[in-house]
């Protein structure tokens, strides 16, 4: 693999990265269903404000979701309506993981 190829995935494997937190997926999912305010998300998530914010920072510096303040609130949105194919995409495989267990051995 050449320079140039190796950053490329480089920077793919950084987006994988900041999906492979289970509650920066249930928040890019929940984005995905709508916008939603950093208050609404912490309610959701169950966490401190502190750490949803981290979690949001990290999705918004791998260009996953964009962020607008409006008044005293920040509003978040999915950056790439995408994610909601590669969603329905791993609920697929999960699908396909769990058939296959439950499939009698032969």
């Amino acid at each position: 693999m050449d320079a140039k190829t190796k950053q490329i995935y480089t920077a793919k494997a950084e987006i994988f990265k900041a999906m492979g937190h289970p509650t920066r997926l249930f928040i890019l999912e929940e984005l995905g269903r709508g916008q939603r305010c950093v208050c609404e998300l912490q309610e959701m998530v169950g966490s401190d404000m502190s750490t949803v914010s981290k979690h949001l920072t990290i999705l918004r510096n791998a260009g996953l979701v964009d962020s607008e303040k409006q008044g005293t609130m920040v509003i978040y949105q999915l950056a790439c309506e995408c994610f909601k194919n590669f969603a329905l995409c791993l609920e697929s495989v999960m699908q396909r993981r769990r058939e296959l267990l439950a499939a009698p051995a032969e």
